[in-house]
């Protein structure tokens, strides 16, 4: 029974969430935050020939996969399921909107409207959390969603436009998150179905490409076909860590752990990509500081509370 209980404790972080789940969820962001780097070689190709690379060479990364794994069966048994295929193909049409709108902002010089997307997600991740799966929140958790929503209004009204490309890519990631979320599919198996679907447009598109001489891959330098290639890697497993993430910790935790991309994200758009932040912006974005600052206490604080319990 102790051996039991230490196993039990283990699998646990400091804050009383799966262990493996947490670190699956901030390896996934933390990969998604520093992604503007790696497109960085990819600008002088359109966003919808890199979305639609990323598509394919995904495809090809997770099935080989789990050939490798032996885990095909599970491919095939995902898909005879019931409702299973149309929720996934839902989230593969979601995924891919995504993936087009930050493509878009890397290669016109948005890094920072991508970033501001991604802190308005996990509002609308808390928004979903609480609405559709009926999860409850503290009163610390509530100030600092207040604190954090007040900051993104703030940042919409100084920016004096509808930030199109920002609310385009919270949307979709957050309705994308709540389908894999919902939908009872193993992270990989889904993560394949969703590719699977997206596959053939993506494929036709890249041929279509070829005929007409625009083609990217095979004719840029050897770099560049390296980064499309290997846009597959880089794009199925920081899914496929948001997908088992996502099933293992609540999806409000979720919502501030995404918090982490939209950080270095901003960080590359200011260092590396030269795109301005003025006093203004940095107002916005200290407001979200300040409200994770309240939420990450107020957990630290809850779990010291349990550990000096339980002793």
């Amino acid at each position: 029974m102790a051996n039991i209980s230490h196993t039990r404790a283990a699998s646990q972080s400091a804050s009383g969430l799966p262990a493996q789940g947490l670190a699956a969820a901030v390896g996934a962001f933390g990969i998604w935050g520093l992604f503007p780097l790696y497109l960085k070689g990819l600008t002088h190709i359109s966003a919808l020939q890199i979305t639609a690379q990323r598509i394919a060479w995904s495809c090809v990364f997770v099935l080989a996969w789990m050939a490798l794994r032996g885990e095909l069966g599970s491919l095939r048994a995902a898909l005879a399921r019931n409702g299973i295929f149309v929720r996934l193909a839902a989230s593969a049409l979601l995924i891919s909107i995504n993936w087009l709108a930050f493509a878009w902002a890397v290669n016109n010089g948005r890094v920072l409207d991508a970033s501001l997307g991604y802190y308005i997600g996990p509002l609308l991740n808390v928004l979903l959390g609480i609405v559709v799966l009926k999860e409850r929140l503290n009163g610390a958790q509530w100030t600092s969603i207040a604190i954090a929503s007040a900051a993104v209004l703030y940042l919409i009204v100084v920016g004096g436009h509808v930030p199109w490309i920002a609310l385009t890519v919270a949307a979709s990631f957050g309705l994308y998150g709540l389908i894999r979320k919902t939908v009872s599919v193993d992270a990989l198996p889904g993560l394949a179905v969703e590719t699977i679907v997206l596959a053939p447009f993506a494929v036709g598109y890249l041929v279509w490409c070829h005929a007409q001489g625009v083609g990217a891959l095979g004719h840029s330098s050897i770099g560049v076909d390296a980064l499309l290639v290997g846009s597959g890697v880089i794009t199925a497993v920081p899914l496929f860590l948001f997908a088992f993430g996502a099933r293992q910790i609540p999806y409000s935790t979720m919502g501030v752990i995404q918090f982490l991309g939209p950080t270095l994200q901003l960080a590359c758009g200011v260092l590396a990509f030269g795109e301005t932040f003025d006093s203004a912006r940095a107002i916005g974005f200290l407001l979200i500081w300040i409200a994770l600052l309240i939420y990450s206490g107020h957990g630290l604080w809850q779990a010291r509370a349990r550990r000096l319990a339980a002793a």
